[in-house]
């Protein structure tokens, strides 16, 4: 199945909405516990945060790191604020607007870098994986995750309708264009090595998703 593009941003009130509402307490537990074995520590960044689940997550689950989520969407970044202020953890926390092919940060300024399913979001994510090299510290924990493309549209259905079942109309179509926006492995492993991602592991993590990791050294 060849790859189909979807909208870079997801910035509409509605899109925000129905996305901050589906279930994504699993996948995102497993994504915090990847980012603990990979030893995330300090200034972490998590890239296309869209409405904060993960930052504030990550903080519930590892004391001491300050966590800055960045994203394009503002509507996102209003649901991701207001996740913010509710937390216990909220001088942790910082969500701003950045994008992700041109970080405004330095070279190297992170400890760990992150990044749950937005790569399958850009046309051409060459420009980002090379943002992720160069604002993390060397020796830093990386982790990209994101979903897989499959062979077929059948099969890009039929694990939307595995994986959202009791989902709404509107949430299935989501999922089932990302699916269809999503790279292979093989596609990943070689986007990496132009990126000079090249000492990154591309694991696949179960039959749906595949990520690009680092694990910190201290």
């Amino acid at each position: 199945m060849q790859r189909t593009l979807e909208p870079e941003v997801m910035d509409t009130l509605e899109d925000a909405v129905e996305y901050d509402a589906m279930d994504h307490s699993g996948p995102n537990d497993r994504f915090t516990g990847r980012l603990l074995e990979l030893g995330a520590h300090g200034r972490v960044l998590d890239i296309g945060t869209g409405p904060g689940h993960i930052p504030v997550l990550l903080c519930e689950k590892l004391a001491g790191v300050h966590v800055t989520g960045v994203d394009l969407a503002r509507h996102m970044l209003a649901l991701a604020e207001k996740k913010r202020a509710a937390s216990a953890h909220r001088h942790r926390l910082l969500f701003e607007t950045s994008d992700a092919k041109g970080l405004k940060y330095a070279d190297g300024w992170f400890d760990s870098v992150c990044s749950n399913t937005i790569l399958h979001h850009i046309p051409d994510p060459k420009p980002f994986l090379r943002e992720c090299r160069r604002v993390l510290r060397r020796g830093g924990a990386l982790l990209v995750r994101d979903l897989i493309r499959p062979e077929s549209d059948a099969r890009a259905q039929a694990w939307t309708e595995q994986n959202a079942a009791g989902a709404s109309a509107e949430q299935k179509a989501l999922l089932l264009a990302s699916y269809r926006a999503a790279f292979t492995l093989a596609e990943l492993r070689a986007i990496a090595d132009e990126c000079g991602l090249g000492d990154a592991e591309v694991v696949q993590d179960d039959e749906t998703h595949m990520s690009l990791q680092l694990s910190a050294r201290r």
